[in-house]
């Protein structure tokens, strides 16, 4: 073969090479955005055309991490059974358990669960997903946490606790919950403080007095 059309073969399998590569990464983006606006029948279709259900935008979240921020069940469902990795993070290392327990997606939580979903990895911020669900009030991502094998008493960053967090922010029926399945109110924090002392700090009265009331005597 002469040097001339060698260069062309090699030319012609770069370019056949190349707009294969663009059109993997178009449909996979184009699979990014259907996961955002929540549209199962796109993402079937751009599945079974051949995107990937573990694509990542630049931020790194996949679309089960998108659908699970979202608190869209059906699209979560659907990406789990068509192969996405329940445990893929995002560059923050947020993983999609975490967003449905930010979010109070209880239904999207129990999922990843039940796919074997890691309860325990800690984000950039050192969050778990108890922490984001306790720390905004998600009672029952919380039981769903706890049901799954998380402790109650379990020490996070700077060694706080679920209870702390709830406490925190004056979110009275997780604390009852948390307390409830064996969580202690005289724990303290690196700081040495208390779930009581932390709901004082934070203004909400009636947590620091349902604390108090529990809380062994010094």
């Amino acid at each position: 073969m002469k040097p001339l059309h060698i260069f062309l073969v090699i030319a012609t399998f770069a370019a056949c090479g190349g707009n294969a590569a663009a059109q993997t990464r178009n449909i996979n983006f184009e699979l990014l955005l259907a996961a955002r606006s929540g549209s199962e029948a796109s993402v079937r279709a751009l599945i079974e055309q051949g995107a990937n259900p573990n694509s990542r935008n630049r931020l790194g979240d996949t679309p089960l991490n998108v659908a699970a921020r979202n608190g869209h069940l059906g699209l979560a469902t659907l990406l789990v059974e068509q192969g996405a990795d329940v445990n893929i993070a995002n560059l923050a290392r947020v993983s999609p358990l975490m967003s449905a327990a930010f979010g109070g997606h209880t239904e999207i939580l129990a999922l990843l669960i039940g796919r074997k979903a890691d309860l325990h990895p800690a984000d950039r911020v050192q969050k778990t997903a108890m922490i984001y669900a306790a720390g905004n009030g998600r009672t029952e991502c919380v039981r769903a946490l706890l049901d799954a094998g998380v402790e109650a008493n379990a020490r996070y960053a700077n060694g706080g606790t679920a209870l702390m967090w709830a406490a925190a922010y004056g979110h009275d029926d997780t604390v009852r919950l948390l307390l409830a399945r064996g969580a202690a109110a005289g724990a303290r924090d690196d700081r040495g403080k208390t779930a009581a002392e932390m709901a004082e700090e934070g203004g909400h009265t009636e947590t620091s007095r349902l604390l108090r009331a529990v809380e062994p005597a010094s």
